[in-house]
């Protein structure tokens, strides 16, 4: 989503005309959840997705004629439209807003770059009934409802969405009987990595991939460099127990010890284990392991606090080089982020797409007289 906002506002800087596609309502099994958006440019280009491909071509042509016509559209998708519709082949429905996004719909989006950019919390607030969409964050507002009390009260809610959230999050509203959909963008979650070893790379650059800010760590001021670790968007040179007391930790963060010296591993894990992250995952073998834990029991670590460490780190996928194992890594990161089970789907039964738990049906009337 933060990307989708960039590259609105780059067609502005440039003056090229655009039209946003919103999920706005789903019922059933759909491949992305209420909030989704995508982008259509009157020079042909396209950016995200809402579906694996089902409704995208016919939404360009809508995104066309909204973009010409200067009207929005509410499309409705669903398997149950007809043999000649189109549809969801995955058996759910979606209402996709399609609606005019270029500078004059959302004027302020070029001045708030930086706040995007730079990682801050955002709202997007689209308005259904009239299409249109604003952008808020703690200190600016991007677009408008069509009138000053309706946007007052939408940006009073966008601003208190953008509170303790740590993944992106969708709310509904109902403001003066008008139907509002926020969509909550946080600031991107954190992987902190402490070792600068083979490994450290490429899960480094899967996880900027994945929109995760990244720090590497390491005491050696010969590895730790950014000539090794481009990708990173910080290089530290500190002990690893040193550099972790200084970081804010969130429960968006995830840290990776990868250091394989219990010098350093107990003390940053003995942090790490009593921090607020959402992961704590240490490399190495069982027998390190059992070594680590009797070190961090006679620390003071207790049982539940050991519980929380994956080690050895990340998922039984069989692998063996570092890019492959930085896989298995950032899919136990994701699996606990999400809740997942990291089992074969073909294990399990139910959706293959999980109803959005993050959407919260509030419904509240809010009258902004």
């Amino acid at each position: 989503m933060r990307e989708i906002l960039h590259q609105i506002a780059e067609w502005h800087r440039t003056g090229i005309d655009c039209a946003t596609a919103t999920i706005v309502a789903a019922t059933g099994s759909a491949p992305c959840p209420v909030g989704s958006v995508m982008v259509f440019a009157d020079t042909g280009t396209v950016a995200g997705g809402l579906t694996g491909g089902c409704i995208e071509s016919d939404l360009w042509h809508v995104a066309v004629a909204v973009m010409e016509t200067g009207r929005p559209e509410l499309r409705r998708y669903s398997d149950t439209d007809g043999i000649n519709a189109i549809g969801l082949v995955c058996g759910g429905s979606i209402e996709v807003l399609v609606q005019p996004a270029g500078a004059s719909r959302l004027p302020g989006l070029v001045a708030m770059s930086d706040a995007i950019d730079g990682g801050r919390p955002v709202v997007l607030a689209t308005l259904v009934g009239r299409g249109r969409s604003m952008v808020v964050t703690a200190d600016a507002v991007a677009g408008t409802g069509g009138g000053p009390r309706l946007d007052a009260a939408v940006v009073g809610l966008a601003r208190a969405c953008l509170v303790g959230n740590t993944a992106v999050t969708t709310y509904r509203e109902s403001i003066d009987g008008e139907r509002v959909v926020f969509t909550s963008i946080p600031s991107p979650p954190r992987l902190v990595v402490y070792g600068a070893v083979d490994l450290a790379r490429p899960l480094i650059r899967a996880a900027t991939v994945l929109g995760f800010t990244t720090t590497l760590c390491d005491p050696r001021a010969v590895f730790a460099t950014t000539q090794r670790f481009p990708e990173a968007d910080e290089v530290v040179v500190d002990r690893p127990h040193h550099h972790l007391a200084s970081v804010d930790i969130l429960p968006s963060t995830a840290i990776c010890v990868l250091t394989h010296d219990p010098r350093f591993d107990v003390p940053t894990l003995m942090i790490a284990l009593r921090s607020a992250a959402g992961y704590v995952g240490a490399m190495g073998s069982r027998r390190t392991h059992r070594d680590r834990v009797r070190r961090l029991r006679a620390e003071g670590i207790t049982d539940t606090e050991l519980a929380r460490l994956c080690a050895p780190i990340g998922l039984d996928l069989g692998a063996v080089t570092p890019a492959e194992t930085a896989v298995s890594i950032l899919a136990e990161i994701v699996a606990k982020r999400r809740g997942g089970s990291g089992r074969a789907l073909t294990a399990l039964d139910g959706p293959i797409h999980r109803a959005n738990e993050s959407l919260l049906d509030i419904v509240t009337t809010v009258n902004p007289s």
